[in-house]
């Protein structure tokens, strides 16, 4: 029998420290993105386990919440999302009995999001991200890239950072079972079959829409958008829908953490409110199966590579967010001129990092011009600005600006610390 691999979460810290000091603990992220595996491994040290995939215990779940929960001394409630009314039994359970680390649960939607749900736990719950594998647990590595950057460092490049690695990191993403898949046609079939399955089955727990058989659709067009500021009402109607349906739709893709919606970086604030945002998937591999993009076509012609490797690398920089030190906001930049930044990291503080993808080892001085103008509008906020490349080498680019291998995202402890006469 194969056995899936176990990869190290850096995240099972933080559910220690939170189930330390915390009644419930809400463990959320995507469908096999392994929180069950985790919260399995917690539930041996004297937890009970509960699944709401499982008929019986679901069907209790919505017939008896308030029973239920009151016959569960310390449980882990594996994806909860499939009978919200048990988040209300459980603040009332946790309002009699305050003991910390009661309640661990999953969930595969973004239940927070749910009507009704949303105060019933204010206080009571922290909640935490478990994002598909980042490059860093397949490494083993645990250098956090954000708070290295924002502290003038970043990871010593891996020494195996070469094209065909990198094509095959962005085509497999980070899901673990597609990465048990021994070839890309495996993966690219079970990258499928769960984007199916999901819409066969939890987007009727979550939204009630009838009409499945167009989620797909949209999904798929979403796909060839993916990165860019887009007109999603007219992109809806070239696929039947009208614009609040398409809304609504997009609203289901992030809350099935496929999608995040990622606003625009302004100086004034309610600048970023009013301006379009852009749409990022969550993992590469599935938006590569979408695209139904190989590396025979990236070695041969990398024209629809670059918004690809830019979604990885969103991706891995979110998964980043998760467990990092400080507290970071992804944003992008986009001017009237069209001079763009593909990711903008804001710090609580207000500092930024720009960071600008690059799916070449060739670096040219127009690839700066984004990075160029944020510093600009910035000034004193601007920390540094990242061209992240395919290269092997760290190589000043003017005052601030740096080419840094894409590699260094899953570098090794090994700091490097560039001049700090530019940061």
């Amino acid at each position: 029998m194969n056995v899936l691999p176990m990869y190290p979460r850096l995240i099972s810290s933080r559910i220690a420290e939170a189930m330390a000091d915390t009644p419930v603990v809400l463990l959320a992220g995507p469908r096999q993105a392994g929180k069950t595996t985790l919260v399995r491994q917690v539930a041996d040290s004297g937890l009970r386990y509960l699944t709401l995939d499982d008929e019986l215990t679901r069907l209790s779940a919505r017939e008896d919440p308030v029973g239920m929960i009151r016959s569960l001394d310390r449980a882990v409630i594996d994806e909860i999302q499939r009978a919200p009314q048990l988040l209300l039994a459980i603040k009332k359970s946790v309002d009699e009995d305050r003991r910390l680390g009661r309640f661990l649960l999953t969930g595969s939607a973004n239940v927070m999001a749910l009507p009704t749900v949303a105060d019933s736990l204010a206080g009571r719950m922290e909640t935490l991200s478990l994002l598909p594998l980042s490059q860093n647990e397949i490494e083993g590595q645990t250098t956090n890239w954000l708070d290295t950057v924002f502290a003038g460092q970043w990871p010593k490049p891996m020494a195996s950072a070469g094209t065909p690695d990198l094509v095959e990191r962005v085509l497999r993403g980070g899901y673990p079972e597609a990465l048990s898949r021994s070839t890309a046609k495996r993966r690219t079939a079970w990258a499928r079959q769960y984007l199916d399955a999901i819409v066969a089955r939890d987007v009727r727990d979550i939204a009630g829409i009838d009409k499945l058989d167009q989620l797909p659709r949209f999904l798929q067009a979403l796909a060839q958008t993916a990165g860019q500021m887009c007109n999603y009402t007219q992109l809806a109607g070239q696929v039947g829908l009208d614009g609040k349906t398409a809304a609504k739709y997009i609203g289901v893709f992030e809350q099935m953490y496929l999608l995040k919606r990622v606003d625009v970086w302004a100086r004034n604030r309610l600048n970023r409110v009013v301006k379009t945002p852009k749409l990022q998937f969550i993992d590469s591999g599935l938006l590569a199966a979408l695209l139904d993009l190989t590396a025979n076509e990236v070695n041969q012609d990398r024209s629809r590579f670059g918004k690809v490797l830019e979604t990885f690398v969103f991706s891995e920089l979110l998964k980043h967010t998760t467990t990092a030190d400080g507290d970071y906001h992804l944003l992008y930049y986009r001017d009237a001129d069209k001079a763009e930044v593909d990711v903008v990291i804001e710090n609580a503080a207000g500092q930024l990092v720009g960071v600008e993808v690059k799916a070449t080892a060739t670096v040219k001085a127009r690839d700066l011009r984004g990075l160029k103008k944020l510093s600009g509008l910035a000034g004193n906020r601007f920390k540094m600005g990242i061209l992240l490349y395919d290269g092997s080498e760290t190589m000043p680019l003017g005052p601030g600006l740096w080419a840094v291998p894409l590699s260094t995202l899953w570098g090794d402890l090994q700091l490097t610390t560039p001049g700090l006469g530019l940061l």
